[in-house]
């Protein structure tokens, strides 16, 4: 545990093995210049997080305190994401059961300070990002090094549940590629020692560049649940109108969409469908901003404002 995660605990003692805490964690995601950005305390390798006290009214209030606290970024949208209660997950031999939320917050509202950092997510999952194609990285450093793990098992069984596995997650063999697998991927790569988290896991020099950023504990592992989350609900509920300034054109909604979900879509389907399924009206006003004609601007409509906590209204991920 780094000297930030002591901090957040108010000195609480770590030593008593046999001590249980719970922590509060957020996944902050903003997306802003159209790349999707997680916030971040100390040197971006940690989520702002925090202990559950007696003093907090409830988990979220708890929350929400430690974030203001620790970035000066209030949380607008959240959801309780999952619970982790995984055995040594701090390294400290102390049993600490983290309870993560995703929060969701707008492009204007997501300011860099001394006290927080916004971080491209991509730059923790470089394999995620495939608005540009498959990332060279799979078939030249990742599948080798996987390949070569799963022949290292001992028997037959293994070296081909192991070779499934990856092919499944990282869409090799002509597999399609599923961008909600995200938390696969990354504990894949964990259990394979490719990443910096694992024990013993230091990545080569060749390794380094595709394994991306690390971070303190399991907290990229976290982060990796709230990207699988979100990617999944962009699909059945219009949760990235949180994510969206007041007014934007229909281009502006795609690309945020493929920045979240790390894929180009089909800009005509994508069009139809929005306006299909009425999730949004005109204002009568246009930008510029586009870089051609004007475009036309739309704002969410006040229906989807209010049945927002209701399923059925999606945003469609087609393939471009």
């Amino acid at each position: 545990m780094n000297d930030h995660a002591k901090e957040s605990r108010k000195g609480r003692p770590v030593d008593n093995a046999n001590d249980i805490t719970a922590d509060l964690i957020a996944v902050v995601v903003a997306v802003n210049g159209h790349e999707p950005r997680v916030l971040t305390i100390g040197r971006a390798n940690v989520l702002p997080s925090g202990p559950f006290e007696l003093g907090h009214r409830s988990l979220q209030s708890g929350l929400r305190s430690w974030v203001e606290e620790q970035t000066g970024q209030p949380l607008g949208y959240i959801e309780q994401l999952y619970t982790f209660a995984d055995r040594d997950r701090v390294g400290t031999g102390q049993r600490v059961i983290s309870i993560s939320y995703l929060a969701l917050t707008r492009e204007e509202e997501a300011t860099q300070s001394a006290r927080r950092r916004w971080q491209r997510w991509y730059d923790y999952f470089p394999w995620e990002d495939h608005r540009s194609g498959a990332p060279s990285m799979l078939a030249r450093v990742l599948r080798p090094r996987l390949l070569k793990w799963a022949d290292s098992a001992g028997d037959n069984e293994t070296r081909r549940e192991r070779r499934q596995r990856a092919a499944v997650a990282f869409g090799f063999d002509e597999r399609q590629w599923n961008e909600e697998l995200t938390l696969q991927r990354y504990e894949l790569l964990y259990e394979a020692a490719m990443v910096g988290e694992a024990a013993g896991g230091q990545p080569s020099a060749a390794l380094s560049s595709a394994a991306g950023e690390s971070m303190i504990a399991d907290h990229r592992r976290i982060l990796a649940t709230g990207i699988a989350r979100l990617r999944s609900k962009i699909k059945y509920r219009p949760v990235v109108f949180e994510l969206m300034p007041p007014v934007f054109s229909l281009l502006q909604l795609q690309r945020t969409v493929e920045a979240l979900a790390g894929r180009l879509l089909h800009k005509p389907n994508f069009r139809r469908l929005v306006e299909q399924q009425e999730l949004v009206e005109q204002t009568g006003e246009t930008t510029a901003d586009t870089g051609g004609r004007p475009a036309k601007l739309y704002r969410f409509r006040h229906g989807v404002l209010d049945e927002r906590a209701i399923a059925g209204a999606k945003l469609p991920l087609t393939r471009a």
